[in-house]
């Protein structure tokens, strides 16, 4: 089974401002799309996927991700990330309607192909599934199978919601790197010591962080 996987991305001028305790405001645009680029450079090398979709507005994003090979979706709704994400799910079911769909954050700078595939293939077993952040209160993937509506409820809280929906809990040991997105500054640190992408390796390395 390959699955094609919808990743959003907001405007890179607007993104990551929890990080201003440790990038200013002219880094974090950077950093934010080194995330992007690793997390898709690495879903791309997973063997369980066929596809993947960005759904962003954000035009030296779209130019970046698709020179790795990422299709563009353009965010028409403009209303937040639940509708891009249920815009870009209709646009790639139009193409791949036979296609499980899975919606990835896009920022999983450390994310390992292999971890991927091991939450993809345990997603697998239901109609719709969600994994966990690695804070235990957020969402780093959600997955539907053929024929389902993803129904996405990603925000605050959004661990909750998805469990409120229907939707199967992963508990997988051993995906830390599919579960640690980017937020703060201790997000960072956390992802830095599983091992990140060579893109963000390269911006966070202008970076003072303590405990690197």
């Amino acid at each position: 089974m390959q699955w094609t996987l919808v990743i959003p991305l907001k405007p890179l001028e607007r993104a990551k401002s929890r990080l201003a305790d440790t990038a200013s405001d002219g880094l974090r645009p950077g950093l934010a799309l080194a995330f992007a680029q690793d997390t898709v450079a690495a879903a791309l090398a997973c063997a369980a996927v066929a596809d993947v979709a960005v759904v962003t507005n954000d035009a030296l994003a779209g130019r970046e991700l698709a020179a790795l090979g990422a299709r563009i979706v353009p965010d028409e709704p403009g209303g937040g990330l639940n509708a891009a994400l249920t815009h870009a799910a209709a646009v790639v079911r139009a193409s791949r309607p036979e296609s499980p769909l899975a919606a990835v954050n896009a920022d999983l700078p450390a994310l390992r192909p292999l971890e991927l595939s091991r939450v993809l293939s345990a997603a697998a077993e239901f109609p719709r599934a969600f994994l966990p952040d690695a804070a235990e209160v957020g969402t780093t993937l959600l997955a539907a199978a053929s024929g389902r509506e993803l129904r996405p409820a990603f925000g605050a809280d959004s661990r909750v919601r998805h469990r409120g929906s229907g939707a199967a809990e992963l508990r997988l040991d051993a995906v830390d790197s599919v579960r640690q997105d980017v937020d703060t500054g201790e997000d960072l640190r956390a992802a830095l010591a599983l091992g990140v992408g060579p893109r963000t390796a390269a911006a966070t390395a202008r970076l003072l962080i303590p405990g690197q």
